[in-house]
């Protein structure tokens, strides 16, 4: 009898890992798209803007929305999804659509007040994350930040219904959806930068948001989920998305935080680094996206309904393989991307405005970053399933200690490194990160199954 359960066990682990693969290898096929097109898209914006004093001013503007959208978005599809996945699996759907709907005028309430306060306090914000520019580079910031601010609103709903997709087993045509923002940045810098300098860009990134949030409500539409802005008093289920919501935002404001600290820590280098940084970083972004976002997002779900029916046996071994999985595919890919990192960068930014020069800066900036990839890569497996297991308040912890460590190797290894040393600081504490979410993902499971097992001797 026991090889009969053991043969069933091992048939639903195949299986499982194999929907788990075909979900990741659709997300990643669909982000080669992505990243292919979004790549094309910094060769056209390096040969127009170069390094210069407009595309700095860009970045740094775009740096706050998009943190917006990581926080308010991120940590509500993070709270949501697993809580959502249960509703349905246990209670129905109806459950399930007035939880969503709930969760959706939540999220749209907190990214407008948010856009809110962050265009009454830009005045006094930017002279801090940008206190060596110069005062009409820092005029130009503020105001490409306040025309970027509808993006925060627009690509926020956007990733909430991708993520409530993602829970329906479809994954390709949300992961494709993003591209049409590199697509319209591309095609406005390519024929309209001449013209409209840097604001060719600007609108070309709010356009293409809004197309993306209206392809995805009409996909959840279509998909059974209808996209509604409802209150429908508090249940059991709002309220545990309101409880893992607060730790997993503050997680996301402490992590984020690395990244406001890191760009305007470059802002004190010399002229250019700040675009140095974001240079070095797009490549690195790719491999992260295609490796640690595919696997993530579509781990998740299982996850989550391996949770709910509290399959712990299917978690263990579920994330023994997928962290075995990833370490043998981005440790080799990390080895290469290091090697390559001078002829990678030549090719494709050493054009136009973007001389030989750049390159030599860029380049080792690009290799100290490319440590990070196996240690970020793996612990995205231990990630998905603390926040599956509720677990959120241990993220936000995990967070909390590694900004501390950021800000402080990044004053040391700064001054020695000069910005490699900022996105080398980055990669240690990426190890730090890992090395944390092992340990509570470990213990996390370990207590479940002592739980299990406690319950069966009694």
């Amino acid at each position: 009898m026991n090889w009969l359960i053991t043969a069933k066990r091992n048939l639903l682990d195949s299986s499982l890992n194999q929907s788990i693969f075909r979900a990741a290898s659709l997300v990643a096929f669909a982000g080669v798209f992505v990243k292919i097109i979004a790549t094309f898209k910094e060769f056209v914006v390096a040969g127009v803007y170069g390094r210069s004093d407009a595309m700095d001013a860009f970045l740094i503007a775009f740096l706050i929305p998009n943190l917006l959208i990581n926080l308010i978005a991120e940590s509500m599809n993070q709270a949501l999804i697993p809580t959502l996945v249960r509703v349905r699996e246990l209670e129905g759907r109806e459950n399930a659509q007035r939880l969503l709907a709930g969760s959706m005028l939540w999220i749209t309430v907190l990214l407008g007040g948010s856009m809110l306060v962050l265009a009454l306090s830009a005045h006094e914000l930017f002279p801090l994350l940008a206190a060596h520019f110069p005062a009409a580079k820092l005029a130009l910031t503020e105001r490409i930040f306040y025309a970027l601010l509808p993006v925060v609103l627009l690509t926020g709903l956007a990733t909430n219904c991708s993520a409530v997709l993602n829970t329906l087993d479809h994954f390709a045509w949300p992961a494709v959806a993003p591209v049409v923002t590199p697509l319209a940045i591309m095609l406005a810098a390519y024929f309209f930068g001449a013209q409209f300098g840097i604001w060719a860009i600007v609108y070309a990134t709010v356009a293409g948001s809004a197309l993306y949030a209206i392809l995805m409500a009409w996909m959840m539409n279509s998909h059974g989920y209808k996209f509604r802005l409802s209150w429908c008093g508090k249940s059991e289920a709002t309220r545990e998305v309101m409880q893992q919501y607060g730790p997993v935002f503050l997680s996301g404001l402490v992590a984020s935080g690395g990244l406001l600290v890191d760009q305007s820590m470059a802002a004190w280098l010399p002229s250019g680094s700040v675009s140095a940084l974001v240079y070095a970083g797009r490549f690195v972004s790719v491999l992260l996206t295609l490796l640690a976002g595919a696997v993530s997002t579509a781990i998740v779900p299982y996850f989550s309904r391996l949770i709910a029916h509290r399959d712990w046996q299917g978690c263990r071994e579920t994330m023994r393989s997928w962290v075995w999985i990833t370490a043998l595919i981005s440790i080799p890919l990390t080895l290469i991307l290091m090697a390559v990192a001078y002829p990678l960068i030549r090719l494709a930014f050493q054009h136009g405005a973007f001389k030989a020069n750049d390159t030599d800066v860029v380049a080792p900036v690009m290799i100290m970053y490319a440590i990070q990839i196996p240690f970020y890569v793996v612990s995205r497996v231990f990630y998905r399933f603390i926040v599956a297991m509720r677990r959120t308040d241990l993220v936000f912890y995990c967070g909390a200690i590694n900004l501390v460590l950021d800000i402080a190797l990044n004053i040391i290894l700064m001054r020695l490194m000069g910005v490699a040393g900022i996105a080398l600081a980055t990669s240690l504490w990426m190890v730090s990160t890992f090395v944390l979410l092992f340990y509570w993902a470990r213990k996390l499971l370990r207590m479940a199954c002592l739980h299990i097992d406690s319950k069966v001797s009694a």
